[in-house]
């Protein structure tokens, strides 16, 4: 059962990596770069959208260590819905840039394989429910 551990793991890297070259790659357009250093942004930046901002973009991180470790109930469900709410930040914080959308068309992608996985992940042999060892072997 690791083995859904690593490709969630895996996925979410992906994630991350492609989020991050979005942004980075984003920083080369000139006029992209001179709005942003002269505060013309559709929105007003402020330290209290950096810190949700912040909040947002830690889901994926984390979920690159947590994949790893936690247990499988809990896994699944935290896969899910960090998924969802992963998939809602790329959507409603896109650009019509050409780079960006091929970058999130491969993020929708991984979080979609990543809600597949979670949603079709079977419970481990170790967490099943099993019958009490003293009742299973009868000595009449």
């Amino acid at each position: 059962m690791d083995d859904v551990r690593a490709k969630l793991s895996t996925l979410w890297i992906v994630v991350m990596f492609n989020m991050i070259f979005a942004d980075v790659l984003t920083l080369y357009i000139p006029e992209h770069l001179q709005d942003f250093v002269a505060g013309a942004t559709p929105f007003e930046i402020t330290e209290s959208l950096m810190l949700a901002m912040a909040f947002i973009i830690e889901i994926p991180i984390a979920m690159i260590l947590l994949s790893r470790f936690m247990k499988y109930r809990a896994n699944r469900i935290t896969n899910l819905v960090a998924s969802a709410i992963t998939l809602v930040f790329v959507v409603a914080g896109g650009s019509m840039i050409l780079h960006y959308l091929f970058f999130a068309a491969v993020e929708i992608v991984c979080l979609a394989m990543i809600a597949w996985y979670s949603w079709n992940w079977k419970a481990p042999e170790s967490d099943a429910v099993t019958p009490d060892r003293r009742f299973a072997s009868s000595s009449y």
